[in-house]
């Protein structure tokens, strides 16, 4: 004999609904967020900037090296050329191997236009990669 029910009342079943809620929440946050730091990331300085090509970056596994000297003259290693003889070795370099990097050796006191037209002009060759060469600088005692 049995004195209780044969069935048994089950317990709470577990919630299979994702709360939308807390997600929504969090979106709204971040929208605000957004909202108001876009417009501080925007630059308020205006430049008058050199035009040339953008770069492209790749791979390279060589390299040739253009120097510019303080008057502005071009280099191919060390020999000196002009401006058309340089467009036209590194479009040579750049069928040979279009990863080819161009390792650009200027003085300090050349004017950055003219960096910019040399950057300009390595494109117009066919060549995207281009590296600065720099002197390491003295350690600090």
């Amino acid at each position: 004999m049995a004195f209780g029910r044969l069935e048994r009342a089950s317990g709470s079943k577990p919630m299979s609904d994702i709360n939308m809620t807390p997600l929504i929440d969090v979106m709204l946050v971040l929208l605000v967020i957004f909202m108001i730091t876009a417009p501080l990331m925007t630059s308020s300085l205006k430049l008058d900037l050199p035009k040339t090509e953008g770069a492209r970056p790749s791979d390279a596994a060589q390299y040739v090296t253009v120097a510019v000297d303080a008057e502005g003259k071009l280099f191919w290693g060390d020999e000196a050329i002009s401006a058309e003889q340089l467009k036209l070795r590194v479009r040579e370099a750049a069928l040979r191997s279009a990863t080819t990097e161009v390792q650009l050796r200027a003085d300090r006191s050349v004017p950055y236009g003219r960096i910019a037209e040399l950057i300009g002009l390595v494109h117009e060759g066919g060549l995207v990669r281009i590296g600065f060469v720099t002197e390491a600088s003295a350690p600090a005692r």
